[in-house]
């Protein structure tokens, strides 16, 4: 596996295999893209636990996506500036520390004044059921919350990204 920094941020960039790429489309995960997706799982704030988001970065990762890791305790201005650097198709975010209603809002709002408005945004980790249709309103695509599958993920990226 091969790894790079990001020049905005502690990034870590995953290549992927040629195993997963067919004639005509990209199976991964079981579930056929017209092209790999770049996927950038970002850690705002204080918010340290990163074992959701380096799990599902791997999995991504796994499944033939690219993936782009940012580290923990980046500012929403950081990871903004990186989905643009990278040219990222969407964005996920991993939180645990109850800053939902906080962060995703400042990441939606940093990625409209940076040029990346249209990257779609999704989100994941301790987020209660109450809190989904707000985030949902201001633009949050999909929220995973624990005991959600790989394969779900994949299925929901595919939907938002290929419709």
């Amino acid at each position: 596996m091969k790894t790079r920094f990001s020049f905005l941020a502690r990034s870590f960039h995953f290549f992927l295999s040629s195993e997963n790429v067919h004639s005509g489309g990209h199976v991964l995960g079981g579930v056929s893209f017209s092209k790999i997706p770049r996927v950038l799982i970002a850690k705002c704030g204080l918010d340290g636990h990163d074992r959701g988001a380096k799990y599902i970065a791997k999995a991504l990762r796994d499944a033939g996506m690219e993936v782009i890791y940012t580290g923990v305790r980046q500012s929403t201005d950081d990871v903004a500036q990186t989905a643009i650097q990278e040219d990222v198709d969407i964005v996920g975010l991993s939180l645990l520390s109850g800053a939902h209603n906080t962060l995703f809002p400042k990441l939606i709002e940093a990625l409209k004044n940076q040029g990346g408005g249209d990257i779609p945004v999704f989100g994941g980790g301790v987020i209660p059921k109450s809190d989904i249709p707000y985030l949902k309103s201001i633009g949050v695509k999909a929220i995973f919350t624990p005991g959600t599958t790989v394969e779900d993920v994949i299925k929901e990226i595919k939907k938002i990204l290929e419709g």
